[in-house]
């Protein structure tokens, strides 16, 4: 069975990158382009009856931010689901904001392909 992964970033070619990086490797990847957005894409996945096995959200991002996002995320039955943090943000205060908001790991973009699939395996345990 293929791992989802909801990817929350406003920028399309990101999320293009990221989805060209996980799905060959047996990932499904659901998209939203904010944090509303995103949220949107759970409750749907919540009236399915689904969920995803993991979240990677941007910090920057018109409408709701990621770190909102996040904290909005960790109010809902999806609040164990690991959230990675995919930011160009390296500011030490950023990552503890992040870390505090309920964030599991944090990356820096520009992303390397290799780096990002060892990650997302780790959090969800993949064997893909």
């Amino acid at each position: 069975m293929s791992k989802t992964i909801l990817v929350v970033d406003d920028s399309a070619t990101l999320r293009m990158s990221v989805e060209m990086t996980l799905s060959p490797a047996g990932f499904t990847v659901v998209q939203a382009t904010n944090g509303s957005e995103g949220l949107q894409a759970l409750k749907k996945m919540e009236q399915q009856r689904t969920q995803p096995d993991m979240i990677i959200s941007d910090i920057n991002m018109p409408i709701m931010d990621g770190i909102a996002f996040i904290k909005e995320v960790k109010k809902t039955s999806f609040k164990f689901v690991p959230i990675l943090v995919l930011t160009t943000e390296r500011e030490d205060s950023k990552k503890l904001e992040g870390k505090q908001a309920g964030a599991s790991g944090w990356l820096v973009k520009p992303f390397k392909p290799d780096t990002l699939l060892t990650v997302v395996r780790k959090f969800t345990r993949s064997l893909a």
